[in-house]
Order: C-alpha cells, then sequence, then structure tokens
C-alpha cells in the first residue's frame, strides 16, 4: 500500500490511526489525531523525500551523531546539572558544589526521610533523586545510556556516590 501522505509504497510501513505510512511521514506525523488528519490532507511527492531514503538518514541523525561524539570527548550534552556553569563549552563547578558535597553527605550520615531531607535543601523529592543519581558528579558523562570519561572536575567521590547508590536503593525498595 502507499503511504497516505507522500504516496510512496515500501515494505515495512507503519499504520498510524489506519493510515499507512512511511517510515519518513511516520517521523514527522502528530500524535493527536485532529492534527493528524490535517498533517495527512497536506500531500507531499515523495520525490522530495527520496534523499532521505536515499542515504538512510532519519531527521536529527547527525545532529545525534554529533552529540555522541562530544559525549566520547567529555562534554556534557545538555544543560549542566546543580553544582556546575559551562565556560567556554566546559563544566566548572560553582559555589553550588558545596551544597550538593553537603547534600550526599547528610543522606549518608543521617536517616532523614527523602522528603525531609528534600524540603532541607528547598528541592522536590525527584529532584534529590536526581542529583544523588546524577553520574556528572563523578567526572562522567551519560549519553544515550552510554557513560563516557569526563573532561570537568568530580564533585564526590566514587566511594561516596556508589554508597549513597546502596542507601538509595534500600530507601526505594520498601520491605516486603
Amino acid at each position: 500500500m502507499p503511504c497516505k501522505k507522500c504516496g510512496y509504497t515500501e515494505k515495512n510501513q507503519t499504520k498510524i490511526f489506519g493510515s499507512p505510512l512511511c517510515k519518513i511521514c511516520k517521523t514527522f506525523a502528530p500524535s493527536n489525531p485532529k492534527d493528524f488528519q490535517n498533517y495527512i490532507i497536506k500531500k507531499i511527492d515523495w520525490k522530495i523525500l527520496d534523499t532521505f531514503r536515499i542515504h538512510g538518514h532519519a531527521p536529527g541523525t547527525k545532529q545525534k551523531q554529533g552529540m555522541q561524539k562530544m559525549a566520547q570527548i567529555g562534554r556534557l550534552q545538555g544543560r549542566p546539572p546543580l553544582g556546575y556553569d559551562v565556560v567556554n563549552g566546559n563544566l566548572i563547578p560553582n559555589e553550588e558544589s558545596i551544597k550538593v558535597r553537603s547534600l550526599f553527605t547528610t543522606f549518608l550520615a543521617r536517616n532523614y526521610s527523602l522528603n525531609s531531607l528534600s524540603k532541607n535543601f528547598s528541592l522536590s523529592v525527584n529532584g534529590l533523586k536526581k542529583i544523588l543519581t546524577n553520574r556528572t558528579y563523578l567526572g562522567e558523562i551519560k549519553f544515550d545510556n552510554k557513560i563516557h570519561k569526563g573532561d570537568h572536575q568530580a564533585i564526590i567521590s566514587p566511594e561516596r556516590f556508589y554508597a549513597a547508590q546502596r542507601k538509595l536503593k534500600d530507601y526505594l525498595n520498601p520491605r516486603k
């Protein structure tokens, strides 16, 4: 069956709201049924999209490859976590890094609930969990589920970080 948007016929088509779409048109298809109908109505010639098919690139492929390359050399791909600033593309610890160290120390030394600890540090519980599990504080970069050695200074020692992971796991897995 030809694609409902561009008319291109390929073996592996996906049906969205009952309409067959090629892989390129599927990439841009909206998830809302009303918007999808408007999307299908505006036809496009499959030859315009043929460049993507020939070279095997979906939109955003080059961008992701560039981000992976930067992660491999130790550069952060996103906004900096609490305790770091970006200066000339590099992560530099700032005055908030003391707060991060203090948070790890307090979490390991005391038996506060996550709720009370988050209130003490003016964070949400989810924000607290993100800080406690963020590998950037170890001097590493995580991108696309791969961990790379970062080119920045670690704020937390590996011993302290992994101790926090063990304690956090006990907090998040209630007793049976």
